[in-house]
C-alpha cells in the first residue's frame, strides 16, 4: 500500500511543503509549469488515483506560489538608492540589539525622501539610547549595502532570506509615534511580558529569563552566549513547544479553577497561544509550536482526532508559504529536525533504556537529549561548523529548573497588573533559577572537549554514533528474540 493510500492527508501536505521549498532550487516558469501539468495529466490517466493527483497539484501549486513569494521578497525599490541620504520615516519592528559599535534592529521604511515604500531594512543607530519596539522614527537616513561574506558569515545572503536588501543608518532620530494595528498589539504584549518576567532584576539573571521566556538573547554577554552554545543548552533560549504547552495548560487550569467549561478553557488556550506568539515574534520554533497548539485546541473543539505529524507539516507549510527562504534558516531546520526526531526515535530509545537502572524521568530526558542532539548535529555543523558533545548531561542538569521557571514567569505575568509586589517576589525567585541555568551552561560549556570544530573530530563522532546505533539495534534484537520468563 502506497503512502498516498495509507496517509493521503500527510502526503498532500508534504507535497505542498516540497513545492513551496522548490523555488530555492529553481523558480517556476511557464515552460516548467506546462510540462508539470502535462505530467500530472498523464500520471492521472495511468494511475487513476485522485489522491496522487491532488498531491501533485499541491506540489505544483506550492511551487508557483513559492516562486511568486520569492520574487516579492527579492524586490527592493530602495536598492537603487544605495549611497544616498534622505529624510526618512521608519518603524522599528523588533527589539533593538546593542552591539560593540552600534545598535541594530529590524525595521520597516515607510518613506524615504519622496519615495513611499513598505520595505524591511536593517536599522543601524549610534550607541546611545535605543528606541522601543514599535516606535516610529523620523530622521535623515543613509542607505548602505550589507557586508559581503567574511569569516564564514555572509551577511548579505542572510539578510536577503529575511527580505532585507539594504542597511539604513540614522545618526540622529526622534520618535514621532507608535505603530498601531496587530503590530501595535504585539508590541504591547511583548512590553507587558518583558516588564513582568524580570521585574526588579538586572544583569545576567534578567537576560536569561528574557531569553527563556521571550527567545531574546540580546542581553546576554558574548561569553555566556557561547557557553550556552557549547553546552548544548542554547535551545533553551529559543521559545519552543514547552513554552506553548505551558500557556495552554495554564489556560485550561484557570478554567478548571474558576469552574468554567472545557470549551471555554480551549478558547482561552487559543487566545493565550495567539497572544504569546505575537509577543515573542516570528521565530520558526514558536510559530511551529503555536500552530500545533492551536490546531490541537481546534481539534478538541471540533471533536476531531489529533495528529502530531499533520500539525508539524501544517506548521512547515504555513512558514514556507510566507517565506520559502525559511527552509534555509538554521532555526527552522533545527526546530523541525528535533521535533521529527522526537516523534520517530524517542520511543525507540526509551525502549532500549528500559534495561538500565534509570528513573523514568531521567530516562526520558536522556532519550530526548540524545535524539535531538543526533538529529540536529548535521544542521549545527553545516550552519555553524560546531557540534556540542555534552548535550545529554547538560540537559539533565538544566531540566529540573525549566518547568518551574516557565510556570513562575506565567504566574508573574498574570499577577503583574493587580499585584506588582507579588510579581517582584516571583521574579526574584525565578532569578535564582535563571542563575542556575547560567551556571549549568558555564559548567558544562567550559569543560574541555565540550564542543568540536574539527572536521576530523566530526567524522570520528559520526563513526561513534553509528557504532552505538548498531550496538543498540543488536541489543534490541536480542531482547526481542529472547524467551520470556
Amino acid at each position: 500500500m502506497s503512502l498516498f493510500q495509507r496517509h493521503p492527508t500527510h502526503a498532500a501536505c508534504a507535497a505542498l511543503c516540497l513545492g513551496l521549498a522548490l523555488p530555492n532550487l529553481a523558480r517556476a516558469s511557464p515552460p516548467f509549469l506546462l510540462l508539470a501539468v502535462l505530467a500530472i495529466a498523464t500520471t492521472a490517466a495511468l494511475a487513476r488515483d485522485n489522491r496522487f493527483v491532488v498531491a501533485a497539484l499541491l506540489l505544483v501549486g506550492g511551487w508557483c506560489w513559492g516562486s511568486l513569494r520569492l520574487e516579492a521578497i527579492d524586490r527592493s525599490p530602495l536598492s537603487s538608492r544605495i549611497g544616498t541620504a534622505e529624510r526618512t520615516r521608519v518603524v522599528v519592528t523588533a527589539e533593538p540589539r546593542r552591539g560593540r559599535f552600534d545598535i541594530r534592529a529590524a525595521a520597516l521604511v515607510v518613506r524615504f525622501g519622496s519615495l513611499h515604500v513598505h520595505e524591511p531594512v536593517l536599522l543601524r543607530l549610534p550607541l546611545q539610547r535605543a528606541p522601543p519596539q514599535g516606535a516610529i522614527l523620523a530622521g535623515v537616513g543613509q542607505l548602505a549595502p550589507p557586508r559581503p561574506a567574511s569569516n564564514g558569515f555572509d551577511e548579505r545572503a542572510w539578510l536577503r532570506r529575511h527580505g532585507i536588501h539594504v542597511l539604513l543608518r540614522l545618526d540622529t532620530w526622534r520618535v514621532v509615534g507608535r505603530r498601531g494595528g496587530l503590530g501595535g498589539v504585539a508590541d504591547r504584549l511583548r512590553a507587558w511580558l518583558a516588564g513582568s518576567v524580570a521585574r526588579g532584576l538586572h544583569g545576567e539573571r534578567a537576560a536569561v529569563l528574557e531569553g527563556v521566556v521571550l527567545g531574546d538573547d540580546g542581553g546576554l554577554s558574548d561569553a555566556l552566549r557561547q557557553r550556552f552554545r557549547a553546552s548544548g543548552l542554547y535551545h533553551l533560549l529559543a521559545v519552543s513547544g514547552q513554552n506553548v504547552a505551558l500557556i495552554a495548560a495554564g489556560a485550561l487550569g484557570l478554567a478548571w479553577l474558576f469552574g468554567l467549561s472545557r470549551w471555554l478553557g480551549e478558547l482561552g488556550a487559543l487566545a493565550g497561544i495567539g497572544g504569546y506568539v505575537l509577543a515573542v515574534g516570528p521565530q520558526p520554533s514558536v510559530i511551529r509550536a503555536g500552530i500545533a497548539g492551536a490546531l490541537g485546541s481546534l481539534a478538541w473543539l471540533s471533536a476531531r482526532m489529533t495528529d502530531r505529524w499533520y500539525f508539524l507539516l501544517v506548521g512547515a507549510a504555513l512558514l514556507l508559504a510566507w517565506n520559502p527562504y525559511t527552509v534555509l534558516d538554521a532555526g527552522f531546520e533545527l526546530s523541525f529536525a528535533a521535533v521529527a526526531a522526537i516523534f520517530v526515535l524517542v520511543p525507540r530509545v526509551q525502549h532500549i533504556l528500559e534495561g538500565y537502572p534509570l528513573p523514568r524521568t531521567l530516562a526520558g530526558i536522556i532519550a530526548v537529549s540524545a535524539v535531538c542532539g543526533l538529529a540536529t548535529a548535521p544542521v549545527l555543523w553545516l550552519q555553524f561548523h560546531a557540534i556540542p558533545l555534552l548535550t545529554i548531561p547538560a540537559n539533565a542538569l538544566a531540566a529540573p529548573a525549566m518547568v518551574p521557571l516557565l510556570g513562575l514567569a506565567l504566574i508573574g505575568a498574570l499577577l503583574s497588573p493587580i499585584a506588582p509586589a507579588a510579581t517582584v517576589a516571583i521574579a526574584w525567585v525565578n532569578g535564582w533559577l535563571a542563575a542556575y541555568l547560567a551556571a549549568c551552561a558555564r559548567l558544562v560549556g567550559g569543560l574541555p572537549g565540550a564542543q568540536i570544530r574539527s572536521p576530523v573530530a566530526a567524522l570520528l563522532l559520526l563513526a561513534g554514533a553509528l557504532l552505538v546505533a548498531a550496538y543498540a539495534s543488536g541489543r534490541k534484537c536480542r531482547l526481542s528474540s529472547s524467551p520470556s520468563t
